[in-house]
């Protein structure tokens, strides 16, 4: 019986390598940066439903400290890292969706995350109202309070400079030729720490069975 269970264990700890080793293949981190993520990850995801999966309470708590808090941009990024649309955040989906803040990721997927974060009714379109309310919940975020016609001037001239074919709103390569003449647009698209995971987490690189130049059989 100890044989057994040392042998299923040893299969469970095998396929946890072996994805952690593909997430490494398919991202922007190593081995050992999945491996501190995943200790993030288990962290997030017991902070206050303990079933192995980030809620949304859980991703707000993480952002904001404060699980009931209400913001637009938060929601639509969670909206964004639940791939399977199934209203938890997945230890894979976590790993992918942060590869994309990573200072190596392409930066046309950071762009084309950025565009999907206004793009709130998933249209293909950044529409007027949707650029408002993104505006706001941002205005918010930063604790910041303008007048109405001021918003409104500024979701007007971000319009008028983007929309180059003169439908009222914005498309996808028109974001993308907004950004080219605006890269600040994409500043917070980047988390340099990203690029030293394993930094945040010294005493679990000291433990770690897996090394970025070993495959999972090891030594």
């Amino acid at each position: 019986m100890h044989s057994l269970k040392k042998c299923f264990c040893l299969k469970k700890t095998r396929h946890l390598l072996e994805t952690h080793d593909t997430l490494a293949s398919e991202t922007c981190f190593t081995v050992n940066d999945v491996e501190a993520l995943y200790v993030l990850y288990k962290t997030l995801s017991s902070s206050i439903i303990d079933d192995g999966h980030i809620h949304k309470e859980e991703f707000l708590q993480a952002l904001f400290s404060c699980s009931d808090r209400q913001n637009l941009f938060a929601d639509r990024l969670f909206d964004l890292f639940d791939l399977k649309r199934n209203g938890i955040i997945e230890f894979g989906e976590f790993v992918r969706s942060l590869s994309i803040f990573h200072p190596k990721a392409p930066e046309e997927d950071k762009i084309t995350f950025a565009f999907r974060v206004y793009d709130l009714k998933n249209t293909g379109h950044i529409e007027r109202d949707e650029l408002k309310d993104m505006v706001l919940a941002i205005l918010q975020e930063l604790k910041l309070t303008l007048p109405n016609d001021v918003v409104e001037e500024i979701v007007h001239k971000t319009i008028q400079e983007a929309d180059l074919n003169g439908d009222g709103r914005i498309d996808l390569h028109e974001w993308m030729e907004l950004v080219a003449r605006y890269p600040s647009l994409i500043k917070n698209m980047t988390l340099p720490y990203l690029e030293e995971v394993t930094a945040l987490f010294p005493c679990f690189v000291m433990t770690s069975k897996v090394r970025d130049s070993e495959l999972v059989c090891g030594n």
